[in-house]
C-alpha cells in the first residue's frame, strides 16, 4: 500500500500544481461563476431567477403618455388622441430613448418614473423616422440609467427580457429569446435593421427596454410591427438593436436630426457568377445596382441598372449591409470612388454623396 501511495502521490501533486497555475494565470477562469446548488444537488433560486437583471434595469424604464390635440370640430373626429408607450433613461441628466410613433405629433408629453415622479415639461431633442426612434429630455439629475455594455453583441438564442408598461397595467417583464438578428425586410430601408425575438410585446411596450439576463440593454422594443398587420401574431416581436439606437441618439444630440448619405440606388448581393445571393454561406463579391433614382448621384455619374459594384472607397464589397451602412454614415458632399463591372468591363465612377431626405409620418 505504501508503495502505491508513493507511486500515485507525485503525479497527483503535480496535477494540482498545474491546475493552480492555469487558474492563476487565466483571469477568465478565475472570474467564472459556478452554478449554485443546494444540498440536494438542485439549482438554487438565485441561479434560476432573473431578478438581479430586472433590479438593475427596471428603474431606468419609464412610462410615456403623449396627447395630440385636434383643431377639427368634435363632430368630425375626437378632439384629442392619446398614446401610451415606454422609454429608456440613457443618461443621469435625463436623456430618454423611445419610439418615434409614441410621440409623433404630440402636443403634450408626460414622463412617469418608476419612483412615481412625473415630468410634464418634456423636450423632444429629435427623431428618426427610419429607425422609429425619438430622443426626449427631462430636467432632472442623478437619474437611474440602463446598464450598457458596448462590447456586447446579441446572438440568436440569447435570453432577453422586455421591460415596459403594456396596456397601462404597470411595469411588466416578459421573457423570450433572440430569434434572428439584422432583419431588414420589415423596415423598407437599408439603413435600419431589427432584432427578432419572442418576448411578448403589446401596446405600451413600445420604446421600452430589451435587456439580457444580466440586465444589459440589448435594444429598444417596438409594438409597431405587431399592430401594422392588424392580425394576431404569436411569438414574433421586434426591437431596434442597442448599437444602432446609440448611433441615432448621438446624432440627434449633436445635430438634432440624423444626417445620412444618399446615392440613389438599391443593391442586391451577388456572387462571383453574378447570381443574387440567397443564403448566408455563399461568398459575396458585389452589389447589383437597381432602382436608380434619375435625380440621384449614381445616375448622374453614369451608373446603369445591373451594374455590379465591387469596391467602394477602395474596400471590396463582401458585406452588403456593411457597405450600405458605410454609405449612410458618409457625410453629404463627400466624394467616393466606386469600381463597377458592366458586363466584363471594369469601370470607375466618382460619386458626390447627397443627403437622404426623410419625412415625418
Amino acid at each position: 500500500m505504501l508503495k502505491l501511495i508513493r507511486f500515485l502521490l507525485p503525479p497527483f501533486v503535480a496535477g494540482l500544481c498545474i491546475a493552480f497555475l492555469i487558474i492563476w494565470f487565466s483571469p477568465n477562469l478565475k472570474n467564472t461563476v459556478l452554478p449554485k446548488f443546494d444540498v440536494t444537488g438542485h439549482y438554487t433560486s438565485s441561479h434560476m431567477s432573473f431578478a438581479d437583471a430586472v433590479e438593475k434595469a427596471a428603474p431606468a424604464v419609464v412610462t410615456i403618455f403623449s396627447e395630440s390635440i385636434s383643431s377639427m370640430p368634435r363632430y368630425m373626429r375626437a378632439n384629442t388622441t392619446q398614446e401610451l408607450g415606454s422609454g429608456v433613461l440613457m443618461s443621469h441628466d435625463g436623456y430618454i430613448l423611445t419610439n418615434y410613433h409614441v410621440v409623433n405629433d404630440a402636443d403634450q408629453i408626460m414622463v412617469i418614473l418608476t419612483d412615481g415622479r412625473r415630468f410634464n415639461d418634456v423636450q423632444v431633442i429629435g427623431f428618426d423616422t427610419i429607425t422609429d426612434l425619438a430622443l426626449l429630455k427631462i430636467d432632472a439629475q442623478h437619474l437611474p440609467v440602463i446598464p450598457i455594455d458596448d462590447s456586447f453583441n446579441p446572438r440568436v438564442g440569447d435570453v432577453v427580457l422586455a421591460i415596459g408598461n403594456p396596456l397601462n397595467l404597470g411595469q411588466t417583464i416578459t421573457q423570450g429569446v433572440v430569434s434572428a438578428t439584422g432583419k431588414q425586410t420589415l423596415t423598407d430601408s437599408p439603413y435600419n435593421n431589427l432584432l427578432q425575438m419572442d418576448a411578448a410585446v403589446n401596446v405600451g411596450n413600445s420604446g421600452g427596454a430589451l435587456v439580457n439576463s444580466n440586465g444589459v440593454l440589448v435594444g429598444i422594443t417596438s409594438a409597431q410591427f405587431r399592430t401594422r398587420y392588424n392580425i394576431d401574431i404569436q411569438g414574433i416581436s421586434f426591437a431596434v438593436p442597442y448599437k444602432l439606437a446609440k448611433e441615432v441618439m448621438q446624432k440627434l444630440i449633436v445635430d438634432g436630426r440624423v444626417v445620412r448619405g444618399y446615392l440613389g440606388f438599391r443593391g442586391a448581393a451577388v456572387d462571383s457568377t453574378g447570381k443574387e445571393v440567397t443564403d448566408l454561406y455563399t461568398r459575396i463579391v458585389g452589389l447589383r445596382v437597381s432602382d436608380l433614382d434619375p435625380l440621384g448621384p449614381a445616375w448622374q455619374a453614369g451608373m446603369q441598372e445591373n451594374d455590379i459594384i465591387v469596391k467602394v472607397a477602395g474596400e471590396p464589397v463582401t458585406n452588403p449591409q456593411r457597405t450600405l451602412k458605410f454609405i449612410g454614415n458618409t457625410r453629404p458632399g463627400t466624394r467616393l470612388e466606386f469600381e463597377v463591372y458592366r458586363g466584363d468591363e471594369l469601370r470607375t465612377f466618382t460619386l458626390v454623396v447627397a443627403e437622404l431626405e426623410t419625412r415625418a409620418n
